[in-house]
């Protein structure tokens, strides 16, 4: 098969994810033309598996500590917030027909809690709107005359955009389409970016054979976290967390990662305590485990006079020999702070999202790049991170909006 030629009518987005709908719903509803090219077989497919376990669309957090939550990049982030914020994520799911409720930690979630509903409906509506959708087209970067180049089940594509919107997410869970590719296409063309880095993941802790097989997939709750900051500062956090076979993940650990992910890149590593029983006070703790035990197991004891059992009694065993954990105070004061030295982030590929990306210094306000005149970037592919919980999902959201409004204007100009 000989190689397609074609010009695009409008704006063509490359990349089927949140970001890329959003800025394809957005110029849509200006009226502009559309075409998007997905190199998988679907779109949505990051969202969908995200939605797995429970679809957390948003958070309901007030605006100026949701704006927080992106740390360095809040500033930048807080103006595409202001064009499409988590209240109007709820309106937008409710204008699809999924009613949205609030969770007890303060997540929005559909009612269904599904994600397949709500994809499905936004996919129709784009459809009836006049959105053209082209999967199976894998973007394989520029020509030397400027067109994009794609891969396609009918073979290679050159195709002439008037402009374009690049959404191609991260490098987490490159089996779903975010593989990072484009890093170098971009570089090439003067594009600054920064490195792509793991972010929302789990770090390497060196377990012993026995925890490892024994209590890999063990949640450990309630934990408070307790770490320093590059200043030194303490800082602690409850949540909860599960032991890996290679470390330690979950929720908790993912709202702390972007903090230990740079503490290990500037140290080595980072040692981050655990205090397994929030709810007791050293010094009850010290008392309580001074008492007899007679015939009862450590084990035992421990569940009647400090409320742990399971994994938790286990990472003890993990950091105390013998001798250490027949002493109640020594005991008491590991119980209350269980070190555990944190040596590598876990590859960005596993992880839920990463870090990094086109840096925002390389685009205007509209999220165009300098570099690149009417070549847009939105979503993940961007340098700014945020925890899980709603946040990551809404400013993919927003940004996608921002970049098909700002090709509109460009276009429109």
């Amino acid at each position: 098969m000989g190689t397609q030629a074609m010009r695009a009518e409008g704006l063509v987005i490359i990349g089927g994810g949140p970001a890329g709908l959003m800025a394809a719903e957005a110029a849509r509803a200006a009226g502009m033309s559309v075409d998007v090219f997905e190199g998988k077989g679907s779109v949505g497919r990051k969202f969908l598996i995200a939605g797995k376990g429970g679809m957390n669309i948003t958070h309901s957090e007030p605006k100026p500590a949701f704006t927080e939550r992106y740390g360095e990049r809040a500033g930048d982030i807080a103006r595409w917030l202001a064009t499409f914020d988590a209240d109007d994520v709820r309106t937008w799911t409710a204008e699809l027909g999924v009613d949205t409720f609030v969770g007890s930690s303060g997540r929005v979630f559909p009612m269904d809690m599904k994600a397949a509903p709500l994809l499905r409906a936004w996919v129709h509506r784009l459809r009836e709107s006049g959105v053209r959708f082209h999967v199976r087209h894998r973007w394989t970067g520029w020509n030397a005359e400027g067109r994009l180049m794609f891969d396609t089940p009918d073979g290679p594509l050159q195709l002439e955009a008037p402009a374009t919107v690049l959404a191609l997410g991260g490098a987490s869970w490159p089996q779903l389409g975010s593989d990072g590719a484009w890093q170098d296409w971009l570089a090439a063309r003067g594009v600054d970016i920064a490195p792509l880095k793991p972010a929302n993941g789990g770090f390497d802790v060196a377990w012993s054979p026995y925890l490892a097989q024994r209590f890999a997939g063990a949640p450990l709750k309630p934990v408070v976290a307790h770490w320093r900051d590059a200043e030194g500062r303490g800082h602690e956090r409850q949540g909860e967390c599960v032991i890996s076979e290679y470390g330690i993940e979950g929720s908790l650990i993912y709202a702390l990662s972007a903090t230990l992910r740079d503490a290990i890149e500037r140290h080595g590593q980072v040692t981050l305590q655990l205090d397994l029983a929030p709810n007791r006070t050293l010094e009850r703790l010290e008392r309580d485990l001074a008492a007899s035990r007679g015939k009862r197991s450590l084990s035992d004891h421990l569940r009647r006079h400090a409320g742990i059992s399971g994994a938790k009694v286990a990472l003890l065993h993990e950091v105390l020999d013998k001798t250490q954990l027949e002493d109640p105070v020594i005991l008491a004061r590991t119980i209350k702070r269980v070190p555990l030295h944190l040596q590598h982030a876990r590859p960005v590929a596993e992880t839920i999202s990463s870090a990094g990306g086109v840096r925002l210094e390389a685009l205007d306000d509209n999220l165009m790049l300098t570099a690149l005149p009417g070549v847009f970037c939105a979503g993940e592919m961007l340098d700014w991170e945020a925890p899980t919980g709603g946040y990551l999902l809404t400013a993919c959201f927003a940004s996608g909006r921002v970049a098909g409004i700002g090709a509109v204007d460009w276009l429109g100009r």
